[in-house]
């Protein structure tokens, strides 16, 4: 019996519905009312019509990932070179065009919202952790008595790099593994740096005395491996083993590797000591890092000499604000335009410059091949230093005036004479160690990046408001200490920066619309300013450097040197009759 075929006309007269596939291309008369497709057919016909859409779907869902992935190589790979770079909203530096727009309107609107004595509404304190680690620490380490010598492991020698704090940073981490190994800590030495060429030791920037004997009770220091020690390696330095650490190490990898060979040798070296110690580690290590930030390391004499007389004469200077003033970290030396990439209106002349200085200072890092330097896209995402042009800009919408005392912590900015006009005309009351200090002064401290990075660090610290532009070691320990002394409160502006930048490209904004977003952007950063990590125990993720309690709350307990009265001088900080100081515990 032959198999019965079903036609159904359409509105071309086009036959659909044939069992073989075929098109038949003159019409057919209806179906009778009678005669029904059968139902097992019908199904047949879907499930091949559902099928094919399925896969051509299936089709789009996987070439749009495919697309996706292009696109992003196209702008920000290597093909970028060939194809064009894309404009992307933000992008381009016109801050100074903006600034000529907006200036009128900004030097006619001098009425102030701020008050720098009230500028801070949250007052909330984070809860001490109970009990408090510190009764643990000297049944861990054992240093109370004169035969806890015997049970010393062996001698501990690190060599700190970088910078002021990085350096800082590494001499609290080996406070901590000092103290975990139950190791003999020899003073660290500093690596002099081919950026910041500071041969600086450590007893130049820091009290020696003053290091060793605030941390007697925990860790035992000194300030060179004893002769006996030498002879077995020829009084060589190099000669004694010297171990590289994995970065950001846990505790159980110093017990296992490190240890043993410290055992075996009585004397280690550990280089580089930068981010050495995992932030996760149990309290009583833990709060060694906070005796050495916090008791142990306190500036040398001529360094805390000079800086109190800066914040003495800071307060003079803002006797209209009373006493209070602004501090600015300022990211905008030539160093740091060139690593960032970023370009401003300097054009080509400008590019070959940072070309110059980038080869000098970083060789061939910036040349590799799958190296791409992107400005635009730098500056979108809030890599790019902020000029002082638009560090004024933000600082007048937020509501501060012209009456505002400003320090300004930084390097040689540059091109100053360009770039700090228009800061200097929005505050005229702006001032740098430079001008705070006579030149014989700071002679000593000249050629010095560090000396003179601790001077910025003090005066800083004891302001009523700190401003950070870029980020990096300086700003984080110096909010960490702020949050320290201030009992938990930041008192910081971090500038929202891909917003900032979208909004200083906008020729059509008006003054108001500015000032709102500014006013949005400080409480955003005050409400941060408060924000305490939730810790988990020996769980911590976040820098015990910035945000340092509650455990390092404990301090306070074992000093017997801290009153409430403000005397911070074993603390570290240098001011201890600043008013700033006498309220920041109550």
């Amino acid at each position: 019996m032959k198999s019965k075929i079903y036609h159904q006309q359409n509105s071309n007269n086009s036959v659909v519905g044939s069992d073989n596939g075929c098109r038949s291309e003159s019409p057919s008369p209806p179906l009778s009312p009678n005669r029904r497709v059968p139902r097992r057919q019908r199904r047949q016909t879907l499930f091949r019509a559902s099928s094919f859409s399925f896969r051509r779907k299936l089709r789009y869902l996987l070439l749009l990932p495919m697309i996706y992935a292009s696109g992003l190589l196209m702008c920000v790979g290597p093909f970028s070179g060939l194809v064009g770079w894309v404009y992307v909203p933000g992008s381009v530096y016109r801050s100074p065009e903006i600034y000529r727009k907006l200036r009128d309107d900004i030097f006619a609107d001098n009425s102030t919202d701020v008050e720098l004595s009230s500028v801070w509404k949250y007052k909330r304190r984070p809860k001490m952790q109970k009990p408090c680690p510190n009764s643990t620490v000297t049944s861990h380490l054992a240093l109370n008595g004169e035969s806890s010598a015997l049970t010393l492991s062996g001698y501990l020698i690190v060599e700190a790099n970088g910078g002021l704090n990085q350096q800082r940073s590494a001499i609290c981490n080996a406070v901590a593994v000092a103290g975990l190994l139950n190791a003999v800590l020899v003073i660290p030495e500093f690596e002099f740096h081919a950026i910041w060429k500071d041969s600086s030791t450590f007893g130049d920037i820091y009290d020696e005395d003053h290091f060793i004997s605030s941390l007697e009770r925990y860790v035992k220091v000194v300030r060179h491996v004893p002769n006996e020690v030498m002879a077995r390696f020829d009084y060589n330095l190099t000669s004694i083993p010297t171990i590289r650490v994995q970065a950001w190490a846990t505790v159980k990898y110093y017990n296992g590797e490190v240890y043993p060979m410290l055992k075996e040798h009585g004397v280690i070296r550990i280089s580089p000591f930068a981010n050495r110690l995992a932030m996760s580690v149990p309290p009583y290590i833990q709060l060694l890092r906070c005796i050495a930030n916090y008791k142990a390391l306190k500036f040398s004499s001529p360094i805390s000499t000079l800086a109190e007389k800066l914040v003495d004469r800071m307060v003079e200077k803002s006797s209209d604000t009373g006493g209070k003033y602004v501090a600015v970290h300022l990211r905008f030396e030539e160093d740091m335009v060139a690593f960032s990439c970023c370009l401003y209106e300097g054009g080509r002349a400008e590019k070959s410059e940072m070309d110059v200085i980038r080869q000098k200072s970083w060789k061939g890092k910036f040349k590799r091949r799958d190296r791409v330097i992107r400005p635009d896209l730098n500056r979108v995402i809030g890599k790019c230093p902020l000029t002082p042009l638009e560090v004024g800009m933000m600082l007048r919408g937020m509501g501060f005036d012209n009456n505002t005392s400003i320090y300004l912590a930084s390097g040689r900015i540059y091109q100053p004479e360009k770039h700090l006009a228009p800061l200097q005309e929005m505050f005229p009351r702006l001032y740098t160690k430079e001008s705070l200090a006579t030149p014989e002064e700071l002679a000593p401290f000249e050629g010095y990046s560090s000396r003179m990075a601790a001077l910025d660090y003090t005066v800083s610290l004891l302001s009523e408001v700190f401003v950070t532009t870029q980020g990096g070691n300086f700003p984080h320990f110096l909010m960490g200490h702020r949050r320290f002394l201030f009992g938990g409160h930041a008192k910081t502006i971090i500038p929202d920066k891909p917003k900032l930048v979208l909004l200083l490209q906008d020729m059509e904004m008006r003054w108001e619309v500015f000032k709102k977003e500014m006013k949005q952007m400080l409480g955003e950063s005050d409400r941060k300013g408060v924000m305490v990590p939730r810790l988990r125990k020996i769980n911590r993720k976040t820098s015990i450097y910035t945000y340092p309690l509650p455990e390092c709350e404990c301090i306070f307990h074992l000093s017997s040197n801290f009153s409430t009265t403000g005397n911070i001088q074993n603390l570290g900080a240098l001011h201890p009759t600043s008013n700033i100081m006498t309220s920041a515990r109550l």
